[in-house]
């Protein structure tokens, strides 16, 4: 396939994924343009004309890296003097989420493997309690299969971020949260063109710095390290403008989207009653903890519940204004639980020795 067709079908690919993210906004789902394109691109390539056109079509990996390396540069923007200002007050609850990682990704692991039966890349990849694009990445490279990664770590978030709300508004009796996420809660409203070209710079020396130290998930993990160890100084302003957010969700989603070739119905209705167990599992534990917490600090009980719920940052923050929590607190313990879970990701990988599934020998 020529370079040209290959950039013509990434536009196409593009613009469908737009329509799909912009729909998915207006109907106010958590990470829309991540959800809208890669839903959009999903449903649309199984149809015989899309399908031909499509031929032996990949998305371009450079330009996913790239986009990738932006996500990363936007989670280590998080990374600030005041937020590591909330640890030393929190040690009790940030030292709970820390063995709360640990529990929930290992309980998770059991559920994939033995009622999924999933390989163990997958199961390792899928049961994760966090860090939604950081394991499907990183389970990418481990040989897990990447539609059932990318269908369970989806829907983690939306039954967190759909039931818990709703959970909490039948409990107290009254609404409490909205799925719709502040989409532009952790985006700089406008941004300098000196200011963009340090935020691309940052990801590509990221990017760089990330494959010639052989991090996990280098074209995340490198742009995140290195742009958390500048937003520390305080001397620079990563922060990313909501439309190159919403770019590189798009980008992502369309490139996830076209691997979804042969996703069954089946399929699906395995991993959403899988989720829901793995959901169910993951919330009793946050409940436990939240319980024994209370017990040790003056933190509420159903503040700590939403700071272990394991859904989106911007979603528990909206949740928890309607509890009246500090959305601070709420954010710092989601932010920390995703960089706790790509930290022991990588390490449990090799411990582990978490490798692709054995090929099968040739007939013969």
């Amino acid at each position: 396939m020529t370079t040209r067709r290959i950039t013509l079908l990434t536009l196409a690919l593009m613009a469908v994924g737009a329509v799909g993210g912009w729909l998915a906004s207006v109907a106010h789902l958590p990470l829309p343009w991540l959800l809208g394109s890669l839903a959009v691109t999903a449903l649309l390539q199984p149809l015989p004309p899309i399908d031909r056109a499509l031929g032996p079509y990949r998305y371009p990996m450079t330009l996913r890296s790239f986009f990738v390396a932006l996500i990363g540069v936007m989670i280590g923007s998080q990374v600030t003097p005041e937020l590591l200002g909330l640890v030393a007050a929190l040690p009790w609850t940030l030292a709970g989420l820390f063995v709360f990682v640990l529990l929930a990704h290992g309980g998770n692991f059991v559920i994939f493997r033995q009622f999924g039966g999933y390989d163990r890349p997958t199961a390792f990849y899928s049961g994760t309690p966090g860090g939604l694009m950081e394991s499907i990445l990183m389970g990418e490279e481990a040989g897990a299969d990447t539609r059932i990664l990318t269908a369970q770590q989806f829907l983690r978030i939306i039954i967190v971020v759909t039931l818990l709300p709703l959970g909490l508004s039948l409990w107290l009796g009254r609404p409490v949260g909205s799925a719709s996420g502040l989409a532009g809660d952790v985006a700089a409203t406008s941004i300098a063109p000196p200011q963009l070209v340090l935020i691309l710079c940052t990801a590509a020396i990221g990017l760089w710095l990330g494959r010639r130290l052989r991090l996990p998930a280098a074209q995340l993990t490198g742009p995140l390290v290195l742009a958390s160890a500048a937003s520390l100084t305080g001397s620079l302003d990563l922060h990313l403008p909501y439309w190159l957010i919403a770019l590189a969700q798009l980008a992502i989603g369309v490139s996830l989207g076209i691997r979804f070739r042969g996703l069954d119905l089946a399929l699906l209705r395995r991993s959403f009653g899988l989720s829901l167990v793995s959901v169910g599992f993951m919330m009793a534990l946050g409940a436990g903890f939240a319980a024994a917490l209370t017990a040790v600090t003056d933190l509420p009980f159903l503040h700590l519940l939403v700071s272990y719920a394991p859904g989106g940052v911007a979603e528990m923050s909206v949740v928890a204004l309607s509890l009246a929590a500090s959305p601070a607190l709420v954010s710092l313990h989601h932010i920390l639980r995703i960089l706790l879970t790509v930290v022991e990701m990588g390490v449990l990988a090799r411990l582990l020795r978490i490798s692709p599934p054995p090929r099968p020998s040739p007939p013969g």
